[in-house]
């Protein structure tokens, strides 16, 4: 549908002034808990746009990978060598190739001890807890501990969390939450294998 340009600059005009009215508005600022779940592609690409803008800024940055420790990312190569970056990686890769719960609870009570470290000092503006949804699904961390800190943190301290099947306590806990869903996907579709630069 072709707009005409003055019914184009009335409903500019409407949404300028509905903007700037939603920003006179919103005056608080706090630390804020996020989360992105879903079966779709993209929760942890999205997290790390997150962490170049918190780095972008000068911000402290703390990122905490379960489940990956055993996969090469460039994205540990690039954020981890990040002065205001501290990359931490616990994980002996997903569960159908670890099939040991006992060392999977482990590395997670690892993992979530350098978190809980980190969100608890107040010293990193971000935190991003990837792939702790899963960890959460399957239950190798009580998910009332790990409600219990998050809603804890310090007032200015923002947590990602990232990974399928969030709980729903998580979710009504958090501030934020994005559902990815699948479209498409080129390796289910097309046989397309992971590739550089878009899975890792």
């Amino acid at each position: 549908m072709k707009t005409d340009p003055e019914s184009h600059q009335r409903m500019t005009q409407r949404r300028r002034e509905g903007h700037e009215k939603k920003q006179a508005s919103a005056t608080a600022e706090k630390g804020l808990l996020i989360v992105n779940t879903g079966t779709g592609k993209g929760k942890t690409t999205a997290a790390f746009g997150m962490a170049v803008r918190v780095l972008g800024h000068g911000m402290k940055l703390g990122v905490v990978q379960f489940i990956k420790g055993a996969l090469h990312t460039s994205e540990r190569d690039f954020l981890g060598a990040q002065a205001h970056c501290e990359f931490i990686t616990m994980g002996d890769g997903y569960t159908w190739n670890t099939q040991d719960r006992d060392k999977d609870i482990a590395t997670a009570r690892k993992g979530w001890n350098e978190a809980r470290r980190m969100i608890e000092s107040g010293d990193y503006q971000m935190v991003i807890l990837d792939e702790l949804n899963t960890v959460l699904k399957y239950e190798y961390l009580p998910l009332d501990e790990v409600l219990e800190v998050l809603g804890a943190r310090p007032d200015m301290v923002h947590v990602v969390v990232t990974g399928r099947h969030a709980p729903d306590a998580l979710i009504e806990a958090a501030d934020l939450v994005t559902e990815m869903r699948i479209v498409k996907h080129p390796y289910r579709e097309q046989g397309v294998k992971a590739q550089r630069g878009v899975e890792f």
